[in-house]
């Protein structure tokens, strides 16, 4: 008889734990998943999903404003705001549901509640201790708050998704692709925007063309951006007011005030005390290129272990994990070229090597960029501007890189991406006949660096 009641116990049901124990079922394992809060994770619950669809709510708005130019006479009567966030907790309930139904059709036995390990083979779990030959770290990120005065009368992204109304007036503070994204979802649900960072320029690691277009068009849409500033302290001055003071001394009053300054490992109460794990200074679990931590038995994938923090990339690590504790193992996740999507309007779609990053490498480049208004906007007197880049390799005519901002972007680079990863070259480019008349021939149409 096996001395462990399961071969791996999972502790954290977003998208790489649930991933993880799904497919090691599947292989014969024995498994079970513990999970304290909601099925889905940061991604499902208040992340990528609820973003998007509040994404696409709140873009109505320019869409409406557009279709004026086309011939049609639309005006919108109002915009109701629990409408969309109740739409958007009854969608969210549907996939919490499917996640649950996913681990018990896959054989997964599933715990309601909050695991703590209790050794390198143990897990107490609602009062019961259990033992597993394996056990999966997949417990994710959590909004980190820095330590002002007032810090509290502050949201989170946690909150921002169940506002019990809008507000007339908000701060966003950070410089993060989450902050940037709230900023432009409350401007287009008509909320007075302030977006404050305190640094020169936000989206720090994004191509330097990228983070300038962008903040050109959002200034131009009517967003506040302040940058190199900081909050000292956030006071309570009302019902659903709040008095902000900066580090120059001003002092200005927000309906809303919300923190999208970074996540960080969710590490606490874990146990990991109980075990030889080995920490990061940013709270990181440290594991090697299998996702193994320093203790044998624990393995652990996801934010948690701040690598690249994407749903995709989470399943990928779980997916590999399965595979190497109960199949031949499994090619290994490949972090060089990711295409990535910042849901800001106009959003972004990015992958490869920035302009920066490239120079930074060594690498002899060639710099394509186009910066155009997309036909949609042909008769709009509001036109926005799109920018396509590709950074290319002299010496091997390689595609080291390619980003976008304008509509559409991580639809259009999601395909793009293929060719990178694959390493196509700025002639297979050229000889890829465009789809006319689209954003995205332009990827396949720019011939002259723009750096000669």
């Amino acid at each position: 008889m096996d001395k462990f009641d399961y071969d791996l116990f999972v502790i954290g049901a977003g998208s790489g734990g649930v991933r993880c124990a799904r497919m090691s079922a599947s292989m014969g394992g024995r498994v079970a998943i513990a999970e304290e809060r909601y099925f889905g994770g940061t991604c499902v619950n208040v992340g990528c999903v609820p973003k998007k669809l509040y994404v696409y709510g709140s873009h109505i708005n320019e869409e409406l404003a557009l279709a004026q130019s086309y011939g049609w006479n639309v005006e919108a009567s109002g915009f109701d705001w629990t409408v969309l966030r109740d739409n958007k907790v009854k969608e969210i309930q549907r996939l919490n549901g499917i996640y649950d139904r996913l681990l018990v059709n896959a054989g997964v036995e599933v715990f309601n509640g909050r695991a703590v390990i209790q050794g390198p083979n143990q897990v107490c779990v609602n009062g019961k201790v259990v033992s597993a030959r394996y056990i999966l770290i997949a417990t994710g990120g959590w909004p980190f708050l820095p330590e002002i005065p007032g810090v509290e009368h502050a949201i989170t992204s946690n909150e921002f998704f169940d506002l019990p109304e809008l507000p007339e007036k908000a701060l966003i503070v950070g410089g993060g692709y989450i902050a940037i994204e709230f900023a432009c979802i409350l401007h287009n649900l008509g909320v007075d925007v302030t977006l404050s960072y305190r640094k020169e320029l936000f989206l720090r690691g994004f191509d330097d063309d990228v983070r300038e277009h962008l903040r050109d068009e959002l200034l131009r849409k009517g967003i506040k951006i302040r940058f190199k500033h900081d909050v000292t302290a956030i006071a309570k001055c009302g019902d659903s007011q709040f008095r902000v003071n900066d580090a120059s001394g001003n002092s200005e009053q927000f309906n809303l005030v919300v923190y999208a300054t970074g996540r960080r490992p969710k590490i606490d109460g874990l146990g990991l005390e109980n075990t030889s794990v080995s920490i990061a200074e940013n709270g990181a679990v440290i594991v090697d290129d299998h996702y193994c931590t320093s203790e044998p038995s624990i393995y652990a994938v996801g934010d948690v272990i701040d690598r690249v923090q994407l749903t995709p990339v989470a399943l990928a690590e779980g997916m590999y994990v399965a595979n190497t504790l109960f199949a031949d193992g499994g090619k290994p996740v490949g972090y060089d070229a990711i295409p990535t999507a910042v849901f800001t309007q106009p959003p972004i779609g990015t992958v490869g090597l920035t302009e920066q990053q490239a120079k930074d490498a060594g690498h002899d480049i060639d710099v394509y960029r186009s910066v155009f208004s997309p036909m949609k906007y042909s008769f709009s007197p509001h036109k926005e501007r799109a920018l396509m880049k590709l950074i290319v390799d002299k010496k091997t005519d390689r595609v080291l890189g390619a980003h976008m901002v304008g509509p559409d972007a991580g639809e259009i680079i999601q395909g793009i991406g293929i060719a990178v990863s694959m390493g196509a070259t700025k002639a297979q480019f050229d000889q890829t006949i465009g789809i006319h008349p689209t954003s995205a021939e332009e990827f396949v149409t720019m011939r002259t660096p723009v750096n000669h």
